[in-house]
Formats: C-alpha cells, sequence, structure tokens
C-alpha cells in the first residue's frame, strides 16, 4: 500500500523560492544523496556551475556532465566518480564528505534531501523538469510511476493532460508523437 502524502504546500506550481526555503528546513547536510550520483543541471546551472569553476560551460559539460533520461526527457547530470558502480558518489564530494560546488550548487542537488520533505520536492523538480505534458511518451511513463507512487497536487494525468480524450488516446498508443 501506497504511504499517503502528508500535507504540506508543495505542489507542482509552488515557485522555486519556496521549493528551495522547504529544501533547507532540517537538512543535516549528511550528503547521503550525494553517494548515489550527482544532481541534475538545468541551463542556469551549467552557467552558475562553470563560471563558478572558471571553465567554459563546454568544458564544464565534457568533464563533469553527462546525459540522463527520465520521462523520456534528457538532461544533463553530474557525473558519478566511477562509471563502473551502478551507484556512485557525485565527482564533487570531496574527501571530507563536503560538496566542492557548495557555493554554486545546481537545483536539483540543493532540494535534493533527507527532511520531511525530500520525496515532495523530487516530485516537484521532475514534474517541472523531466515530465512533459506535450509529450505523449513522457506522460505513459509518468503515468507507470503513478501506479506505484502518491503524487504531489499538480501532478496526476488528468492535471497534466486536462483533455481526457487526448489523454484516453495518448494512454492507449493512439498518439505516439
Amino acid at each position: 500500500m501506497k504511504d499517503e502524502i502528508p500535507t504540506v504546500a508543495i505542489t507542482k506550481l509552488t515557485p522555486k523560492g519556496k521549493v528551495l526555503e522547504l529544501a533547507k528546513t532540517d537538512c543535516k547536510k549528511c550528503t547521503h544523496c550525494c553517494h548515489f550520483g550527482g544532481g541534475f543541471l538545468l541551463d542556469d546551472d551549467l552557467e552558475k556551475v562553470s563560471k563558478f569553476l572558471g571553465i567554459s560551460k563546454e568544458e564544464f559539460k565534457n568533464k563533469y556532465a553527462q546525459e540522463f533520461e527520465k520521462f523520456n526527457t534528457t538532461l544533463l547530470r553530474l557525473k558519478p566518480e566511477s562509471s563502473e558502480k551502478v551507484h556512485s558518489s557525485c565527482v564533487f564530494l570531496d574527501k571530507e564528505e563536503k560538496c566542492m560546488l557548495q557555493d554554486a550548487k545546481p537545483l536539483h542537488c540543493t532540494i535534493s534531501s533527507c527532511n520531511k520533505h525530500g520525496e515532495m520536492l523530487e516530485q516537484w523538480f521532475t514534474l517541472n523538469f523531466f515530465v512533459n505534458p506535450d509529450n505523449p511518451e513522457s506522460i505513459r511513463q509518468w503515468a507507470s510511476y503513478l501506479k506505484t507512487h502518491d503524487v504531489i497536487p499538480g501532478g496526476n494525468l488528468e492535471e497534466l493532460v486536462p483533455d481526457k480524450n487526448i489523454l484516453k488516446k495518448i494512454l492507449n498508443y493512439e498518439i505516439i508523437k
């Protein structure tokens, strides 16, 4: 049985500022999430991190990022320290368990936490940057996810694709692209 998500003001439409505020609540900076690979990178993050490191965006992408697909959307992700392990620490986690990008952390890294809002914040990120309501395959993959997960407000299929007829055609593979 799925766990019920506690009522808190996180929806797909929650502003980024509020999400950042909630992410900092109860965060112990334990770096637990950093041991399972690096965070996802948005365009703003590429600019901020490459500038922080004093290298071009292209150099940063080539040296420290890799493509990752989720819900039929591809984003860059910080590379793990080892490509030989399924789960490997982020390349920017130093020997003292500190983030070397602390002053220029990507949004995904900033909101990833073990706090009481962590799962909802992860869904907020996923709904806003991976699930694409205009991409039928993205919606079908999200529909599969929803079979085993509760969702924050704004993430139900009917909210993402309000036209019931179009949603039905997407889920029945009558609309492919």
